[in-house]
């Protein structure tokens, strides 16, 4: 069995994550997600979705984006 490296729990169905050069093991997406994925500046939820860019800074969404005074991001029609 393999140890995930976010909670610890050994577990036979665990899979691995490569990014940037480093491989982590996991036993759920929920632990990969929490250990993996960037926050929204704005609001510091997970982004698990595409989220939006302005500058170097990374939105959940267009609203959060605003709502830190980035009004130059608009939502797809």
């Amino acid at each position: 069995m393999a140890r995930c490296d976010a909670c610890g729990n050994d577990y036979d169905r665990a899979f691995q994550v490569t990014m940037e050069g480093r491989t982590r093991t996991f036993d759920s997406f929920e632990c990969a997600i929490q250990a993996c994925a960037p926050e929204c500046t704005h609001c510091a939820c997970k982004i698990i979705g595409h989220g939006v860019q302005a500058g170097q800074q990374l939105y959940c969404c267009v609203h959060c984006a605003n709502q830190a005074g980035d009004p130059g991001l608009r939502d797809r029609l």
